[in-house]
């Protein structure tokens, strides 16, 4: 390392050669060697005064310190203390330079001529060479001594070699400014490594490819600085023993930061002071740095100069950040934490924006200035909006320290509230431990009661929302129509959640208008609506009504922290009336809008409600992916009661498609047992007995699925579209060999079925029924379910009049619904279903081939169609819609959209019309299955 950077001063070392030469003829020269910090000054003194000492010069050096400046002639004395011993002129010199000065007068026409002759007595005979590193940190009559002497060395063997910084401070540039006006005085500037000086070091730390790439970084790091290019060196040379050998990245690491901090250091007071505002104000101007740090625009634009010139700053800036970080690293916490706030009023007084204000506002102690507090929430909805919840959240936990007036310190506990939901609800608890006195003592607006009860029945806090909301009715304070209405909203949205929390009789909750009105925007409208909505849902009498709340509320209210809750119970509310469709459709336009920097919690909430959407149209696969993303979004203790709306659907899901150790393992999440007689934990037992029916834990299934119907006889919420628990049973008793008991809930069940779970009940009696009559239920559920969007129900009643076609003699028939039931099972990704209907490899033959066509048409080149493709293509070739095609497959149009793209491209044609008129005859076998 240090061969290749003495091969870059070879020319300052040729020129102190020269001088030397020139000094031995008894021409005495003055070098002046300037640079910026750590360029190497001291290093090319170190190997010119070696190289001299072994020629047989007298060397005398010293080198200067700041903190000597103080004491006159010290440099001087330390200097010629390194005179012979045996010589006489080292006891003259020294007794000299010991008598106290008369005056500066004294000095310069006596003392100093009187010591520069004794000096000067030991080169008659042999070469001297007087080197001073750093000359400008020397005391200042030592500075005049050094200028007396080296006027006189001109005609003596006397070699003055002095090393300066090229920014010195005020004051300290005059003895140099006088060396240099002598004319056997020369300047010799060091300017920092060239690239390719730093290119060369580097390929003697790391020979190889990965010197080559990181050359030009580790040039634009340090601009050839030759301390900063060590440190970073050591640094890569760390990494690399640590990985190998291999570095594809230039790495700072501690020898970096102390390299910086010592080339600070070195520079001056003021220049250190410079480095630690701009590493506080980045990219300040020097006047906003003057008023920072309290020092002339000047000193600043001359530092920042110096600086560049020492290759820590680039256009007013840390060249490097890493610059900056040991920068502020190395300031202490008290120091930093003034400049900072410094730095903030200064920029609030600029009319900065407030997330630059609060940038500066977070990394100080509260100092109870009242307007901190709005600029800290101003910056926090700015961070919302840019999707930084940690920024945001540090922006009101300081908020909430520095808020004196009470009413404001509680506005920001509720959005302080609001930001740790939507990002990390595991941190919710201890904070809503906090608020909870705040709502039983009547210190909270309508809104912010209703948002914070429905924090804490997500988290399941359930019997403390319980608690503030007994305590709220009880007090006379809160008296208001709105503070009372409030309540009631908040008593039926726990009653919605938790019905065993349900006080006061269906009847008595506060009814909403089906008018045209517009709604308000309120948090407690919100939540008002769509509990309603749900209520309506499951009433069984008007569940119409409940799809005109849910979509007034989904139409009304867009994505904020008091309605996210609700409006996923709205989609919830459309799922429960039958309208699946309709809730896809809002639900895809509510994920659309929210992206991640809304929150994790939205995204998940609303991907689970999705999930849901898909199980019950049957798309197996769809609903499987968004449950699993839901759960991947947060941590399964972040979901609070929650977390069971994403597990019962990814549990369905699993069992339907044969994943029953995927499911198991979902089983067995942790939660309190009150948790499960909860809306999302009754959803969780129906998923839990479905699973165990499955896997032949019959008797195990029929418990849960009892214990369903207690629960919702119990909340007067006896709706087959929550849980169509009579369906589930009659399948258990079934499996048990029960048909009667089987029977009798699906009788039951039918006076109670809407289109759906009628299709679900048929199903149901038609497998538990025998003879005709079991034909026609299976038949009349098949013509339901072939419109009511679950296609695994459609499945399975379609399996079950095959088999009941057989039963009855009719083989024919009874394998074409069978063919039917295994496509639409198989579309599904119901296996388990697929292998009941075919078990093995025994599948329906699902190919058919076209054959080349011997015209050399397009369709020569024809590929073979699956059997659903060729199904499709029959029907198309004959003329009908994608709409009929889809009635007839019992499939969706898009499920027929998708088949014709990939018949076209197998067939090779453009459009319905280019179909082959072969393919009818072809394939006419299939038609009779259609």
């Amino acid at each position: 390392m240090t061969s290749s950077f003495i091969v870059e001063r070879e020319t300052e070392l040729a020129a102190l050669g020269e001088m030397r030469d020139a000094a031995d003829e008894g021409r005495g020269r003055v070098a002046v060697v300037t640079g910026a910090v750590a360029t190497g000054k001291t290093e090319l003194l170190v190997q010119f005064t070696e190289q001299a000492v072994a020629g047989g010069a007298l060397l005398l050096d010293a080198t200067g310190a700041a903190a000597e400046q103080r004491w006159p002639l010290g440099l001087a004395k330390r200097l010629f203390a390194g005179l012979p011993q045996e010589s006489a002129v080292r006891d003259d010199v020294l007794r000299l330079m010991d008598k106290e000065p008369e005056d500066r007068t004294h000095c310069t026409v006596r003392l100093f001529p009187a010591i520069a002759e004794s000096v000067l007595e030991l080169a008659k005979d042999r070469t001297m060479v007087i080197a001073v590193d750093d000359v400008h940190l020397g005391d200042e009559l030592s500075l005049q001594l050094l200028t007396s002497l080296a006027h006189r060395v001109r005609s003596a063997r006397v070699l003055m070699v002095v090393t300066a910084s090229s920014q010195l401070p005020q004051g300290r540039s005059a003895p140099l400014g006088e060396l240099l006006s002598q004319p056997h005085c020369r300047r010799l500037r060091l300017q920092p490594l060239s690239e390719d000086g730093v290119a060369r070091m580097l390929a003697q730390c790391l020979p190889g490819p990965a010197s080559e790439a990181l050359a030009a970084d580790l040039y634009a790091a340090t601009s050839g600085n030759p301390l900063l290019v060590r440190a970073l060196l050591e640094d890569q040379l760390a990494y690399g023993d640590e990985h190998e050998g291999t570095a594809a990245a230039l790495t700072r690491g501690e020898s970096y930061a102390g390299a910086v901090i010592e080339t600070l250091h070195r520079c001056g007071p003021e220049a250190l002071a410079l480095a630690r505002g701009t590493a506080v104000l980045a990219a300040a101007t020097a006047t906003l740095l003057s008023r920072l740090l309290d020092l002339p625009t000047r000193v600043i634009e001359a530092g920042v100069r110096g600086l560049a010139h020492n290759g820590l700053f680039r256009h007013g800036r840390f060249r490097d950040e890493a610059g900056a970080r040991a920068v502020l690293d190395a300031v202490p916490e008290a120091e930093l934490a003034g400049l900072h706030h410094r730095a903030a009023v200064l920029l609030r007084n600029d009319g900065a924006a407030a997330s630059e204000v609060a940038r500066h506002l977070i990394r100080t102690a509260p100092q109870g200035e009242e307007w901190t507090v709005p600029v800290l929430r101003e910056a926090a909805e700015y961070a919302l909006l840019d999707g930084d919840a940690t920024f945001a959240r540090d922006c009101l936990t300081l908020a909430q320290k520095c808020s004196t007036r009470e009413q404001e310190r509680i506005a920001v506990q509720v959005r302080l509230a609001n930001v740790l939901w939507r990002s990390n609800p595991s941190a919710l608890g201890e904070h809503l431990s906090t608020l909870v006195p705040e709502m039983t003592q009547e210190r909270l607006t309508p809104d912010e009661l209703i948002v914070c009860v429905g924090y804490l029945i997500w988290g399941g806090w359930l019997d403390q929302a319980a608690t503030v909301l007994e305590a709220l009715e009880r007090s006379a304070t809160w008296s208001s129509a709105e503070q009372r209405e409030a309540l009631a909203v908040a008593r039926q949205w726990l009653a919605v959640i938790s019905p065993a929390h349900l006080a006061v009789a269906p009847g008595e909750l506060p009814d909403v208008s089906l008018a045209s009105e517009p709604l308000g925007d309120t948090a407690y409208i919100a939540h008002q609506h769509a509990a309603s909505a749900v209520s309506a849902a499951l009433s069984g009498d008007s569940p119409q009504r409940g799809v005109i709340l849910a979509t007034r509320l989904l139409q009304r209210f867009r994505l904020s922290d008091g309605s996210v809750w609700p409006l996923a119970l709205a989609l919830f509310a459309l799922l429960y009336a039958g309208s699946t469709d309709l809730a896809q459709s809002w639900c895809d336009r509510l994920l659309a809008e929210c992206d991640e920097r809304y929150g994790l919690t939205w995204q998940a909430l609303l991907t689970a409600v999705r999930g849901e959407i898909a199980r019950r149209q049957g798309d197996l696969v769809t609903a499987a992916h968004h449950a699993e993303s839901a759960l991947a979004a947060l941590p399964r203790q972040a979901w609070g009661v929650a977390a069971y709306f994403p597990l019962a659907t990814l549990v369905l899901a699993y069992t339907e498609m044969g994943r029953y150790d995927d499911a198991m393992e979902l089983l067995n999440h942790t939660a309190p047992e009150s948790h499960l007689d909860t809306l999302p934990g009754l959803h969780f037992r129906r998923a839990r007995g479905r699973w165990y029916l499955a896997t032949g834990r019959f008797h195990a299934a029929l418990g849960d699925f009892l214990m369903c119907g207690d629960l919702m006889r119990r909340w007067h919420m006896d709706a087959p579209e929550l849980v169509p628990w009579r369906i589930d049973a009659a399948d258990a008793w079934l499996a048990i060999s029960e048909p009667k008991k089987a029977l009798a809930l699906a009788e039951e069940q039918r006076s109670l079925s809407p289109a759906r779970e009628r299709g679900m009940m048929l199903r149901a009696l038609g497998t538990a029924g025998s003879g005709r009559e079991r034909l026609e239920a299976l038949e009349e559920a098949v013509d339901i379910l072939r419109n009511g969007g679950d296609r695994v129900q459609l499945a399975m009643a379609l399996g079950e009049l095959g088999r009941g076609y057989r039963a009855a003699g009719d083989v024919h028939r009874g394998r074409m619904f069978a063919h039917k039931a295994w496509h639409t099972a198989k579309l599904c990704g119901a296996e388990p279903l697929c292998q009941r209907l075919f078990p093995g490899d025994t599948a329906p033959d699902n190919r058919i081939e076209i054959p080349a066509q011997s015209t050399g048409s397009p369709n020569a080149a024809a590929e073979a169609l699956t059997g659903a493709e060729a199904r499709v293509a029959v029907l198309a070739a004959h003329g009908h819609t994608n709409r009929e095609i889809a009635a007839k497959l019992y499939v969706t149009v898009s499920t027929v959209e998708q088949h014709l793209t990939r018949i076209y491209r197998k067939l090779r044609v453009q459009r319905r019309r280019d179909l082959p008129k072969t393919l009818s005859s072809r394939v006419g076998g299939l038609c009779a299955d259609l």
